[in-house]
């Protein structure tokens, strides 16, 4: 059944060749008990080593079953010494890791054998040496002879035809010793044995066949197997193949020769060598982490805070929303060109100085300016077109007409203790206010009294909408023409410029408060007012005139109007009733409206009924048709001035005010009081001469709809006709509108900024992900020389070299996956104790958050890293000769 024909050997070593096996034939029945004598390195092992299928012969041929092995291919060298081999070594070559159990079962493991029926075998293989009971202990717990049996039930517990036995009573005692030959005897009565020996007494006692060698040559054979002999056993052979062939199909004879690991054996056989060394796996898995931690980390303050932006949108679009305005600036156009520089170019030379243009620069930088500047024509199709938006992706919409009611709404003053109460427009006391200012030190402050705050705004026209973002404090939401609101600041503040110039606080408690924040000797405690009741904010009256009671005809050309500041020369009056306290939400960061009081849509629409034929406006009507300057959004660049008398440290002063809209740039510069009749105008916009909204504002319902909106209103830039009013708005009649976006604007800004950075930490915090690779690298080599032995063991058995890496690939994988695991169980510790601390401060409940998803990928980055830091160290082990790897100590 097994013959070798002319088998030679030889190794390389150095620049020669060493001649293990010189010409060997032999052949072997197929049960008889065959002792190898010789002295040492006369080619004993290899010869065993050659018949197992471990080492390959360098010419000549091995038979099995009379078929000739020279095709042979590793995978069928694996099979045949996983089915047909049994191999028991001097040293037992047991895995420490493995109980003894595990140790006989691996064989049929790789055979593919189910878990019950191998371990049902292999308990009846540990019985019949003699060892049951004993089935869970490990080797080191074993005397040496319980090794060796362990050792001979791994050969025999998949039946192999041919057991090999390399000096197996080498490392036992004689009585040992004893035991095991007699055991082996009776092996041989069922199959091939054929032991290597150095002990030529226990040949004569136990074999039946005794051959010699020298120098790597058959020099006596005490029973020759004869070529008759051999071919009458092959015929045998043959015969009972095809019986079993015909008892089992070939589905079932497939399934019988094969010899593979599953991945499952191999995660399993890592796992107990890991745990059997469980600190230096700890320590190995905590080092592995700390670049998943560094990235982690990064990635889940970066997702937190852009979490907490986007939970910030929808209520950042209360305050910013979409807006169409007649004129405005282009925040987008303007940051878009914010990293332009000027290059001066400028060659040095010595002894001369080069002249810089600086009239080139500022006339360049003009005419930029000029390009950031909307100038939008809305028109009443374009109102139209606005109010067939949808409404389903928006919240509200909101037309604010660009009218200031301050100069038409009449309020009581008070200068204090000894004067007389005056009834006097808000415009008024404000310009009162900027007067008594500039009588102090602080003049140069004078121009915050209007600047730093609004009075009177108009509020969006939609109840629920406002109620969705304000707590009602006292009263209800304004809604009817002649009742206004009152919001205040979260914490129920409001500001002392704003009461001051709303009539709230006398002259003399606003020059007190003065005092108080200059550290003043003049400060009263008597005059100080820290707060109002709801009663007193809401008893206030305000009336408002029509223009042509407040402007009144001077027939003079430069200052064809007068306005009349005081109310007491004014008649037909309309009476406000302030009816409701509001105060954002305590989610509501940026609501829709400001501090200050506010009136409804629709007394903006009685405003511009009553004004838009009033004469003030019919003159700039007049003016603007006569195209003298442009009137619509101009007004009258003169502004209209008038007198007023105001008190200040017991004198009554008279002093010039003015009517209108200060110029921006002239109140920067400080040149109002040089030529204000060029510093202020009033268009006709403000005195609600004009029908047609000046701005637009558009509430989406979030930040998704919002796309939605903007694709609306890009419609109205395309080159499409549309339907507006039931009627055709052609492409070519229609001017483009430009709308403001601000809030995206930012947005993006702050989430380019955030990519950035995180970009910037993680590529830092992958450095120890590299450093972390090369150290698995390190371990997992490591670990294959430990367990070189471990891979002879496995070839031995039948194992692929696949199954060997896969092996090493297994105990990566498992590095990899707790090395993930622990990084990603410190994460989210260390978040959730970063959220802790920040939720105190009550500005923001969470900074890092790491969702489950980004969880995954860094556990499966991890597993991937360290797959590929030991895909070298496992293919080295996959090449390791298996007959050295099994001599390795």
């Amino acid at each position: 059944m097994l013959r070798l024909k002319n088998i030679v050997k030889n190794y390389k070593v150095a620049d020669s060749y060493v001649k293990a096996l010189r010409d060997v034939n032999l052949s072997f029945r197929k049960n008889e008990f065959v002792s190898i004598l010789g002295p040492s390195g006369c080619g004993k092992t290899t010869l065993l080593n050659i018949v197992g299928g471990l080492d390959k012969y360098t010419s000549g041929d091995l038979f099995i079953n009379g078929k000739s092995t020279k095709e042979f291919k590793d995978r069928d060298w694996d099979v045949y010494r996983n089915h047909r081999i049994g191999f028991i070594f001097q040293s037992y070559n047991l895995i420490p890791h493995q109980t003894v159990l595990g140790n006989v079962e691996l064989a049929l493991t790789i055979a593919g054998m189910s878990k019950a029926e191998r371990v049902k075998k292999a308990k009846q293989a540990l019985d019949k040496v003699g060892l049951k009971g004993e089935y869970n202990k490990r080797p080191n717990q074993l005397s040496g002879g319980q090794c060796q049996r362990v050792a001979i039930a791994r050969a025999l517990v998949n039946d192999p035809e041919i057991l090999l036995a390399d000096e197996p009573t080498g490392a036992l005692d004689t009585q040992t010793s004893i035991q095991i030959m007699d055991l082996i005897k009776e092996i041989a009565n069922e199959r091939l044995v054929i032991m290597v020996t150095h002990n030529p007494e226990l040949a004569e006692q136990y074999s039946n066949r005794i051959i010699k060698l020298l120098d790597g040559k058959v020099i006596s054979d005490t029973n020759p197997f004869s070529e008759e002999e051999e071919l009458e056993e092959v015929k045998q052979i043959e015969q009972e193949k095809l019986e079993r062939l015909e008892k089992q199909n070939s589905k079932k004879k497939s399934t019988k020769e094969k010899a593979k690991m599953s991945f499952w054996t191999a995660f399993k056989l890592s796992f107990q060598n890991l745990f059997s060394k469980k600190a230096r796996t700890i320590l190995t898995s905590i080092a592995g982490a700390i670049g998943i931690i560094g990235v982690s980390l990064v990635l889940s303050i970066s997702n937190g805070v852009r979490t907490y932006i986007k939970s910030m949108q929808d209520d950042m679009l209360s305050g910013n929303p979409v807006s169409i305005s007649q004129t405005a600036t282009d925040l987008g156009a303007l940051m878009e060109n914010s990293t332009m520089t000027e290059k001066v170019k400028a060659l040095k030379e010595a002894g001369f100085v080069n002249v810089d243009s600086m009239i080139e620069y500022l006339i360049s930088r003009s005419s930029t300016a000029e390009n950031f500047m909307i100038s939008n024509d809305i028109t009443e199709d374009y109102v139209k077109f606005i109010e067939e938006m949808p409404k389903d992706n928006v919240a509200s919409i909101f037309y604010d007409y660009g009218i200031d009611v301050t100069n038409n709404i009449y309020t009581d003053f008070n200068i204090g203790e000894g004067h007389e109460k005056q009834n006097l427009s808000i415009s008024a006391i404000r310009t009162i206010y900027k007067s008594i200012l500039e009588e102090t030190e602080y003049k140069n402050y004078s121009g915050y009294i209007t600047s730093l705050s609004e009075t009177f705004m108009q509020a969006p026209n939609d109840e629920d909408y406002i109620l969705s973002q304000y707590d009602v404090l006292e009263g209800k939401v304004a809604t009817e023409a002649n009742e206004i609101m009152i919001v205040v600041e979260k914490g129920s503040l409001m500001t002392d410029l704003l009461l001051t110039q709303l009539g709230y606080l006398t002259q003399d408690q606003f020059m007190n408060l003065i005092d108080k924040a200059t550290d003043s000797e003049n400060y009263k405690t008597s005059l100080e007012k820290g707060k109002f009741s709801y009663a007193e904010l809401m008893g206030k009256s305000f009336t408002y005139y029509p223009n042509d009671s407040v402007y009144t005809e001077t027939g003079v050309s430069l200052s064809p109007f007068a306005y009349n500041y005081q109310s007491k020369l004014l008649s037909n009056g309309y009476n406000f009733e302030i009816v409701g306290i509001l105060e954002a939400k305590e989610n509501v960061s940026y609501g829709c409206l400001t501090s200050g009081f506010f009136f409804t849509e629709d007394f903006a629409k009685k405003f511009i009924e009553d004004n838009k034929n009033s004469k003030i406006s019919e003159f700039m009507k007049a003016k603007e048709d006569q195209s003298i300057t442009s009137m619509k959004y101009q007004g009258i660049p003169t502004g209209i001035t008038y007198t007023y008398s105001y008190h200040y440290n017991g004198e009554e002063k008279t002093a010039t005010g003015y009517v209108g809209t200060a110029n921006q740039l002239a109140t920067m510069l400080g040149t109002i009081g040089m030529n204000m009749g060029e510093s202020y105008s009033l268009s006709l916009q403000e005195v609600g001469g004009n029908t047609i909204p000046y701005q637009i504002k558009i509430y989406p319902n979030n930040f998704e709809e919002k796309d939605v909106v903007l694709e609306y209103l890009d419609k109205w830039n395309s080159e499409e006709d549309l339907v507006v009013g039931g009627k055709t708005v052609k492409a070519s009649e229609r001017n483009d509108i430009t709308y403001t976006d601000n809030i995206s604007i930012i947005i993006s800004l702050v989430n380019t900024f955030i990519d950035i950075v995180t970009y910037a930490l993680v590529g830092f915090t992958s450095l120890s992900l590299v450093v972390s690779s090369v150290m698995i690298a390190i371990i997992t080599y490591v670990s294959v020389v430990e367990r070189i032995k471990e891979i002879g063991v496995i070839r031995s058995l039948g194992g692929r070299k696949r199954d060997v890496a896969s092996l090493f690939i297994a105990e990566t994988f498992i590095i990899g996956l707790t090395s993930g695991l622990f990084g990603i169980g410190f994460t989210y510790l260390a978040s959730f104790i970063a959220n802790l601390a920040v939720s105190t401060t009550g500005v923001i409940s969470a900074i890092a958050i790491f969702p489950w998803h980004n969880a995954l990928i860094m556990v499966t980055v991890s597993i991937i890293l360290t797959l590929i830091s030991g895909l070298f160290p496992s293919m080295s082990a996959a090449k390791k000769d298996p007959v050295v790897a099994l001599r390795t100590e």
